[in-house]
């Protein structure tokens, strides 16, 4: 598909019947995991077997070892539902307070989550925080980290992607043009004093929706937005994923991962690119790597490290824990992200309105990227602040923090040390 020179109608629908080779990859995936509930009701039995103190062969190297590979092949096996996101407390002005978790809005393929903390009536209000999560494959409890973080001095609301799979084909299709609109509309009811922070892909969908809104001079525009590790202009230094989708073109994608959501789950004939593709995708990228976390997996259980094996139970809980896309959203993306380029060459429409940054002049914008980002290439996230021509130099600010991936860009030790104190202070000079 070619870019288009812009005009009044709407961009292409990215209707996808699932008549490709992964067409009946879904319905045997949900075969295979059927047929082996049985093996992992034996494995999980073993493993019960020998890890118990009253068996006699439980602190022995055949006991241990029959364990610890019942426990691997029962996690290898196994499909990982939605991570809790065990946020209970947080520290507000040095004191322990509560944290609820409460629902504000929803929608069929989006909730709204409030992180409601306790806090005296005392207390002075603190920044509200609109996080956009990426839907991208993984959950949002993804950004688990980043919430943690925010939290002591931010009003922290986040986005819950739902997974395609459970949403029934009654609900109707959800694209891009539909992630905007559930930006906007999550705006509107959050009232101008906000501030967005898009972490990875919905950077994209979030300077849409603030153009969009600046345009028609809506009220509600958030005081500030930002952009972390977005690919806002894929053709600057472009990794593997942007050559790959520039190589194979929008029908390989629609020919080869799209496919039907199967009997009996709810989305039942949705078409879909499904979470076990994806991973497969995610794992492939550094397949040596989790060979040997495994590898080591096993390792810790015989040995009994009990503190390394936790930490790798906790990490591959959330990395293996995918949802599915609906087709028309991952098509649309990935043609108008990756292929066409169709926010940098200024010809991407929303619902007949043009969608131009330049618009952009009330709402402040920082950009963050990671030096060693090997998903979003330097300069992609930065692209934005060409694009927003119009927003004053004062309302201005980028960072690059060095020697940290794209997962360091949001999470970790150099996220809450460096990143997180120059986000607050952008939000608080801004509010």
């Amino acid at each position: 598909m070619t870019v288009r020179d812009f005009d009044d109608s709407e961009p292409p629908r990215f209707d996808a019947p699932a008549m490709g080779l992964s067409s009946p990859l879904y319905w045997f995936y949900e075969m295979t995991h059927v047929a082996l509930n049985p093996s992992r009701a034996v494995a999980h039995a073993t493993h019960a077997f020998f890890k118990s103190p009253s068996n006699p062969v439980s602190n022995t190297t055949l006991g241990k070892s029959i364990s610890a590979a019942c426990e691997l092949f029962e996690r290898a096996t196994r499909r990982y539902s939605q991570p809790e996101w065990g946020i209970d407390n947080t520290v507000v002005d040095g004191r322990l307070v509560n944290v609820e978790i409460e629902t504000v809005w929803e929608r069929p393929f989006c909730r709204l989550l409030h992180f409601h903390r306790d806090v005296p009536l005392t207390h002075r209000p603190d920044p509200r925080v609109l996080v956009v999560a990426p839907l991208s494959g993984h959950y949002a409890t993804l950004l688990r980290g980043t919430v943690q973080a925010l939290l002591p001095e931010h009003d922290v609301y986040i986005t819950d992607w739902i997974d395609a799979r459970m949403v029934p084909i009654s609900e109707g299709r959800f694209d891009l043009n539909d992630y905007i609109d559930y930006v906007i509309g999550m705006l509107r009811l959050l009232g101008s004093d906000t501030h967005v922070l898009a972490v990875c892909q919905p950077g994209v969908p979030v300077l849409c929706a603030i153009s969009v809104m600046e345009t028609n001079e809506e009220a509600h525009v958030p005081e500030s937005m930002i952009l972390m590790g977005s690919p806002i202009d894929t053709r600057i230094s472009p990794t593997a994923v942007n050559k790959v989708a520039e190589k194979r073109g929008i029908d390989w994608f629609r020919r080869n991962v799209i496919t039907k959501v199967p009997f009996p789950n709810p989305g039942f004939m949705r078409d879909v690119y499904p979470g076990f593709l994806q991973l497969n995708g995610f794992m492939s990228m550094n397949l040596d790597r989790h060979l040997e976390a495994h590898s080591k997996l096993f390792q810790h259980l015989i040995e009994g490290d009990g503190d390394s094996a936790a930490a790798h139970r906790e990490f591959y809980d959330e990395y293996l824990a995918v949802l599915d896309l609906a087709a028309e959203f991952y098509l649309q993306t990935v043609d108008t992200v990756f292929i066409s380029h169709l926010l940098p060459e200024g010809k991407l429409v929303h619902r007949g309105i043009k969608v131009d940054p330049s618009k952009i002049r009330r709402v402040a914008l920082m950009t963050v990227e990671g030096e060693a980002d090997d998903i979003t290439g330097l300069g992609q996230t930065q692209a934005a602040q060409t694009l927003c021509s119009n927003i004053p130099d004062e309302k201005r600010l980028h960072y690059v923090q060095p020697g940290v991936g794209h997962y360091g860009v949001f999470n970790g030790s150099r996220f809450r040390n460096e990143i997180l104190p120059r986000i607050a202070a952008f939000i608080r000079a801004n509010d």
